[in-house]
């Protein structure tokens, strides 16, 4: 590759390490059709599949936990629901992304369609904004359908090499009511898990470009830690719509493409 294309690649890691930081996601969501799309128009060489589910897990890792030390300082970590959640996600996202290593690049995009399309539904569901603002010691949860619903959503975020935030988030917001700025900093700690279950689950089975990954990287991880201290000082209805419209515009992309 020319040194012109780990520009890029510096440039794209920063772009989805300030989102990181500022909507609680490994990034991701973004990243996946950034490192698809985006190469081929800019003239250069295609990124499989294969390896960009390998570069956006990295990615996904450093740039959330570079974030989620500011969320914690800022006492939006619920730390028993981050480990309740988090422990269910590592054990099958480990599972799944060795499992993807057999599968096709088809049924991966398809599985990654999928999440990305039960996450804009639910992020389009009206809900309340009054107790957004609340820290993590005011916020309760139901321990078992967490570790349901994480071992079930581990194992197809381990396929698509993603640390699962897009999905989980609309999870937490809806499924567990979780107030949403607990939900953004949580979410990067939940991630953690996943991203490192399946990062493992990558490198074991050379789906990591580390070339690649280093330059992802050097953006990343300053930019994330930026967009956290811009997310505080945001309106979280304003951080709801744009996750809500970032997940849509994704998911209407990808399965345009497999249709």
């Amino acid at each position: 590759m020319p040194p012109v294309f780990y520009v890029f690649l510096l440039f794209a890691g920063s772009f989805g390490g300030f989102f990181s930081g500022l909507l609680g996601i490994g990034g991701g969501i973004i990243m996946f059709p950034i490192l698809l799309y985006l190469p081929s128009m800019l003239g250069f060489n295609a990124i499989s599949v294969k390896d960009i589910t390998g570069l956006t897990m990295i990615q996904g890792f450093f740039a959330s936990l570079s974030a989620v030390i500011f969320y914690n300082k800022e006492r939006f970590v619920h730390k028993n629901l981050a480990l309740t959640f988090g422990l269910s996600l590592f054990f099958s996202s480990l599972i799944g992304a060795v499992f993807s290593k057999m599968t096709s690049d088809t049924v991966l995009l398809f599985i990654f369609a999928l999440l990305a399309f039960v996450a804009s539904v639910l992020m389009f569901v009206p809900r309340s904004y009054l107790r957004d603002d609340l820290t993590e010691e005011k916020v309760s949860f139901h321990k078992t359908t967490t570790i349901f619903i994480g071992l079930f959503i581990g194992f197809l975020l381990g396929m698509v090499g993603q640390g699962g935030a897009f999905i989980l988030i609309p999870i937490l917001l809806y499924v567990l009511k979780i107030p949403l700025r607990v939900a953004l900093g949580s979410t990067l700690a939940i991630g953690l898990f996943s991203a490192t279950a399946g990062l493992i689950g990558k490198i074991a089975t050379g789906q990591v470009p580390f070339h690649m990954a280093v330059a992802l990287l050097l953006g990343a991880m300053p930019a994330a830690r930026l967009g956290s201290m811009v997310s505080k000082r945001t309106k979280t209805q304003f951080l709801r719509w744009l996750l809500a419209l970032i997940i849509s515009a994704t998911a209407i992309k990808v399965w345009s493409d497999i249709f």
